[in-house]
């Protein structure tokens, strides 16, 4: 029988330890994390920070850019310009700038294809002075986000010449109907050219190359200028909350230029979905990859693995029918919720919904009204088709209304059922901190945290900030306006 092997003690006081410590305490030197930190009437903590959030996504919301029916290209061919140049290994950003950037590619690769399912992307990095292509133009997010991760190294100065002359290079060659931008994640404070950079930035407006920037330390006058010219947009982040918020603005497409080409004729193809059955394997793509199941092309029958996907032996471009939905909302977008206050609606006497008070005046099918009559403990509603105003709200399928219990002049979030109160202040005691903690809806429903109480123009539902946010940035669809009855929608239009 052998003995266990002994533990060797760990020496705190070893210089390596100290040495360790000392690192830590550099880094960290600077991250004041609880300076962001308020205390509200009940002795809770919240996030300075968030309340700046909510004030800027309210402000972007109401901006004539994203509310307005405004002519934008629903076809985008986009070079994105990525920074890896020594600069991207400072650690001022936790735990270093290039891992920062990679975080905020990734979420704008994907909000990039989900806004636009039509559209093509690729990636060029600069680093030791020289411009790389890292991806092909294609719209696969995966091939992007795979391939820049595994070559992140930093290293040299970053040429911003040689990065316009690349992007240039391959979105000169785009049909005219495709919109060209180049949009530049920048790290650094310089730029290392070959030549004039002025030079470039006129070779990119002349070829109707937009150019916009994403800055991480401060403004450069040289992004400035080629933003400016080309019809672009400069920003630079604060923080790695508002790094993230302007890379994945940069996913809408931006407005068509006032010069810009008359409206054009895409050829599309709907390709068929083949078997996927082992035993209807066939060769895929330019590669020949031997596969089941694939998306047979219309016109000439050739297999592609994904959609969507330019035919590789005809060149037609192959879509399906949601991708063509998404590229629409765009074009149609919900009109801005204007900001009420509790007492404005107290005045004019209105509760939520057309149900009176402490009714959420909504529709609901009967599998999702039974999940909600489960988290307030109610049951024993009257099943059946509903109807509102005489017509009925969907052929073939079965609604009915949810009352929720509270008192008569609650109001709630027709999105999320949240209450539209702010909680009562409660009485302090003598040692000047309230002992009692925010109230909870007896309905078992979160209290709203922000008091901002939204409504709808059209179908006057009224709304919390986040459903606000989540109709107008990924819903982009009001659920009011399409719970309302058919006539009701016709005479709104």
């Amino acid at each position: 029988m052998t003995e266990p092997a002994a533990l060797n003690p760990i020496d705190i006081d070893g210089d390596d330890d100290v040495e360790n410590l000392r690192d830590y305490g550099r880094d960290y030197h600077d991250d004041r994390s609880w300076e962001d930190l308020q205390e509200d009437e009940f002795g809770n903590l919240h996030s300075v920070a968030e309340a700046s959030e909510h004030a800027a996504r309210r402000r972007r919301l109401l901006s004539s850019t994203v509310g307005a029916r405004v002519r934008r290209g629903m076809i985008r061919y986009l070079q994105l310009v990525v920074d890896l140049s020594r600069a991207a290994s400072l650690t001022d950003m936790r735990p270093v700038r290039s891992a920062i950037m990679f975080h905020v590619v990734q979420l704008f690769i994907r909000a990039f294809f989900d806004a636009n399912p039509l559209s093509q992307l690729g990636i060029i990095v600069l680093r030791n002075g020289v411009a790389e292509r890292l991806t092909e133009l294609s719209s696969s997010p995966e091939v992007h986000i795979q391939k820049l991760k595994n070559n992140l190294d930093t290293g040299g100065a970053a040429s911003l010449q040689n990065g316009f002359d690349l992007a240039v290079e391959s979105l000169r060659r785009i049909p005219p109907y495709g919109h060209r931008e180049v949009l530049v994640l920048l790290a650094a404070l310089s730029s290392c050219d070959p030549g004039t950079i002025l030079d470039s930035i006129k070779a990119a407006k002349l070829n109707k190359v937009r150019i916009s920037v994403v800055g991480l330390a401060a403004e450069v006058h040289v992004c400035r200028v080629a933003a400016t010219e080309t019809g672009g947009s400069y920003e630079v982040g604060t923080s790695e909350a508002h790094l993230e918020q302007i890379m994945v603005d940069q996913a809408t497409p931006p407005p068509s230029a006032s010069g810009s080409s008359g409206v054009s004729l895409v050829r599309m193809g709907f390709p068929a979905k083949a078997s996927s059955a082992p035993g209807a394997a066939s060769f895929i793509g330019s590669t020949c990859e031997l596969q089941p199941g694939a998306y047979i092309c219309p016109r000439c029958k050739a297999r592609v693995d994904a959609l969507p996907a330019e035919c590789h032996v005809c060149g037609l471009t192959l879509v399906s029918s949601p991708h063509l939905a998404r590229s629409y909302h765009h074009l149609f977008p919900v009109r801005a919720f204007e900001e009420v206050s509790l007492e404005m609606l107290e005045k004019e006497g209105i509760g939520q919904g057309s149900g009176g008070g402490g009714v959420w005046g909504g529709f609901l099918s009967d599998e999702v009204a039974g999940i909600a009559d489960k988290r307030i403990g109610v049951s024993n509603y009257p099943n059946g088709k509903q109807k509102l105003n005489g017509d009925s709200v969907s052929a073939g399928v079965t609604f009915r209304e949810l009352p929720l219990p509270g008192s008569e002049n609650t109001r709630y979030c027709y999105g999320c059922s949240s209450i539209l109160e702010a909680p009562p202040v409660p009485r302090v005691p003598h040692g000047g901190r309230s002992s009692r903690a925010p109230p909870v809806a007896a309905t078992g429903f979160a209290t709203s945290s922000s008091f901002m109480v939204l409504r709808c123009p059209d179908c006057r539902r009224l709304f919390c900030l986040d459903c606000d946010a989540y109709v107008h940035e990924r819903l982009h669809s009001c659920p009011g306006c399409e719970c309302l009855p058919v006539k009701e929608q016709q005479q709104e239009k």
